[in-house]
């Protein structure tokens, strides 16, 4: 990462400084909608025979990668799920997207264990309970918490024929038992972090890097293939299976920053954030949404690090790639490229490109949030929603974005969040332009997230909800964010019939 000392920073000639909100408009069937993940919000780690997830065990491990927190209890939305679908519905949501808890539904996990009643009572209570209000169900199958047992057998995503045989069967009970309510469906949540994160860098469940002792020259990438091959092998059982009956849609959810040169006269820093993208987004969306072989410039940097794909699978990838019906987009923020000189580490992921907020003039890309990553930049958003849009053709759904502002453990200043009301609406208008002036096929937008909550290793720290929650008292208080989508939304959609 760039350091402090690279470069005197300037704020004058950042966009995200002064550009102000516009409420451009949107379409009028544009849909808008909250995001929350299980083991974020749903706590009851020990109630309706809930199995362990990865994510039990390392929150729980001693010393703490997780500030000391746990989700044991997190919201508690499995015991207040009423309350939250009725707090949403006074927002005027479209849609609601959630994940299930696989080690609730089926507590070991694997396609020979039992199934828990209780587990599918809590999710078909929840769908029906959106329906009830109007609000549409958006589904994640897997959202990072595998189940204990699955690691304890065959460490989960490094064997690919066995994961890839339980995932399928997991999907497929949950096809059966929610999809004739369910119409939109995701296989993953952010496969990049579910590799890099959880499987190099060891800051999330369940923890793999070199300082544990494994092996971080390939093991992120034997997991990203065996995510791929996951995906496909269930949307090719969804499309033969249940999609003739149930009419539903299925898709996977990448997440990028756009990356721009650190010196813009510098060829190599246009290249590098150009093959940045490539390594980041390209990775999972050529293999899935093109259906081919990873990208040339993956091949070329990693070599034998980087797993083969026989012909038949090949040509599985070849098959469903046209089933994807959307790209699902979490994005957050831009960051700026540089591209390195000096040897990388042997389990370099990067092609050797640092990444930082600030550029070789000086200019930080935005005003940053509670998250010193996460800077305010709208026409980076812009510009990734056309460079997906050009490179796989398919609609967008904007399925997390959002971000927690600074002085958020003081409840008034959490409720006042002038500054995410303004990220959300700047934003918003970068949606505007990419569809209006772009041309950029956008159907909707889901902000993450609806009430704050565990943050993963951050634990309770940042908050990213447009609904405070009193993690003592459990108590949720609307900030001035919901309110300002609520509105927001309504306005723009009305301006553009």
């Amino acid at each position: 990462m760039f350091q402090a000392t690279d470069v005197i920073t300037k704020h004058s000639e950042s966009a995200g400084y002064h550009e102000r909100v516009q409420e451009l408009p949107l379409p009028s069937n544009f849909s808008w909608g909250t995001a929350t993940a299980a083991y974020q919000v749903e706590g009851g780690a020990d109630q309706g025979g809930k199995g362990k997830s990865i994510w039990d065990t390392f929150s729980h491990l001693q010393p703490s990668r997780t500030n000391g927190e746990h989700a044991d209890v997190a919201c508690d939305h499995y015991n207040r799920m009423p309350e939250d679908v009725d707090l949403m519905s006074t927002f005027d949501v479209d849609v609601y997207r959630f994940s299930l808890s696989w080690s609730r539904i089926i507590p070991f996990g694997g396609r020979k264990d039992a199934i828990s009643d209780e587990g599918i009572a809590f999710y078909d209570k929840l769908i029906n309970n959106l329906l009830e209000h109007n609000i549409e169900p958006v589904v994640t199958l897997y959202h990072w918490d595998l189940p204990q047992a699955l690691y304890d057998r065959y460490h989960g995503f490094l064997d690919t024929d066995e994961f890839r045989a339980d995932f399928i069967h997991y999907a497929r009970v949950c096809f059966s038992r929610f999809g004739d309510r369910v119409r939109k469906w995701v296989t993953f949540n952010e496969p990049y972090i579910i590799s890099i994160f959880a499987h190099l860098n060891g800051t999330l469940a369940p923890g793999h890097c070199r300082e544990q002792g494994t092996d971080t020259k390939t093991e992120p990438w034997r997991v990203g293939h065996t995510i791929i091959l996951s995906h496909a092998s269930v949307v090719q059982m969804y499309a033969s299976e249940f999609q003739p009956t149930q009419e539903g849609s299925i898709s996977i959810v990448l997440n990028g920053h756009f990356y721009e040169p650190f010196n813009p006269q510098n060829q190599a820093d246009i290249d590098a954030a150009e093959r940045r993208m490539v390594f980041y987004i390209g990775w999972f969306g050529d293999t899935i949404f093109l259906g081919q072989d990873y990208p040339i410039a993956m091949r070329e940097y990693l070599g034998t690090r980087l797993p083969t794909f026989t012909s038949e699978e090949i040509e599985l990838l070849r098959q469903t790639a046209q089933l994807n019906a959307f790209y699902g987009m979490n994005h957050y923020s831009t960051k700026y490229a540089r591209q390195l000189t000096d040897p990388p580490t042997d389990d370099d992921w990067t092609s050797n490109i640092e990444e930082g907020p600030v550029n070789s003039d000086g200019l930080e890309i935005g005003p940053a949030s509670a998250q010193q990553w996460l800077r305010v930049a709208p026409e980076g958003f812009r510009k990734l929603l056309n460079w997906v849009w050009k490179r796989y053709r398919l609609p967008v759904i904007i399925t997390e974005n959002g971000c927690p502002c600074i002085g958020e453990k003081d409840v008034q200043v959490a409720i006042n969040d002038t500054f995410r009301q303004r990220y959300f609406g700047l934003y918003l208008d970068a949606i505007s332009r990419a569809i209006y002036q772009d041309g950029v096929d956008v159907k909707g937008y889901y902000a993450w997230s609806l009430m704050d909550n565990y943050e993963w290793a951050a634990g309770y720290g940042p908050r990213y909800g447009i609904v405070h929650v009193d993690f003592e008292t459990l108590k949720r208080t609307p900030k001035g964010s919901a309110w300002y989508l609520r509105d927001s939304f309504k306005s723009r959609r009305q301006a553009s019939s």
